[in-house]
């Protein structure tokens, strides 16, 4: 989700090799109590960049309803596309989450410019909650190319239980060397004597700690508008992060 994505009116959609294609629900995982991966059915040739998003169509009571949502699978993994969401209380939402494997779906894709393909030679990504998707998609794609890119990711969550690709994300630090994920928990109720990891909401106190050389990174920003907002304020007018060194894509829930 997008899973819950960048505002309507804050989309720019890219005319170029988009292709749209009507496919079936492959597989659907359940990665956290209230957050799922819905796989869908493609060509082995289809292809996207790492962090864009894709229109998704389902039917409710017989009507097609469309929302958008980011990649959360790479580009080297073949033969589908993958979203993943937290189930809400809106109808799209819980029209999602009584789809079964094998359900029709149409989509349009690739669409969308908060990408990574090995541009930079350092990078920083800030996310928090469900904003973790694309930047799943980016790190699965560099880790799988072998890319040189020397990424850290801040990602906070509320509780141990809500990490996200906790397992997925642990197991591509651990074959990449050139990636470091810091989790942090945001949670009043985090038990120090079990977690061992960093507390609290990712700051500038908490960038400047984990990333010495932060002025040397170009950061890419996902999350809730308010987390993005407060996080590009701290970059730009407390850490003197220039503008055209961060990337934001804002997830908005539906």
């Amino acid at each position: 989700m997008v899973c819950g994505k960048q505002k309507a009116e804050a989309i720019r959609v890219q005319e170029v090799h988009i292709i749209t294609v009507e496919t079936e629900v492959l597989d659907i995982i359940q990665r956290t109590g209230d957050v799922k991966s819905f796989r869908f059915k493609i060509k082995e040739d289809v292809d996207f960049k790492p962090g864009q998003f894709f229109f998704v169509a389902i039917k409710i009571d017989g009507v097609e309803r469309t929302k958008h949502f980011s990649f959360s699978n790479s580009p080297t993994e073949k033969g589908y596309v993958e979203f993943t969401k937290r189930i809400t209380g809106s109808e799209f939402s819980q029209a999602l989450d009584k789809l079964k494997i094998g359900d029709w779906a149409k989509l349009k894709m690739p669409n969308g410019s908060f990408t990574f393909q090995g541009e930079y030679e350092k990078v920083a990504f800030l996310s928090g909650g469900i904003g973790i998707t694309p930047i799943r998609s980016i790190c699965r794609f560099t880790t799988d190319k072998g890319l040189a890119t020397d990424i850290v990711l801040l990602y906070s969550s509320r509780t141990e239980d809500d990490i996200i690709f906790r397992q997925d994300l642990d197991e591509i630090a651990s074959v990449n060397e050139n990636i470091r994920v810091v989790h942090t928990l945001t949670s009043p109720d985090v038990d120090a004597k079990t977690w061992k990891g960093r507390t609290g909401r990712v700051d500038e106190k908490m960038i400047r700690e984990e990333m010495k050389d932060y002025g040397e990174r170009i950061f890419y920003v996902c999350g809730p508008p308010k987390m993005v907002e407060g996080l590009v304020d701290i970059l730009k007018n407390r850490l003197s992060v220039g503008e055209g060194k961060i990337k934001t894509e804002n997830f908005v829930g539906y």
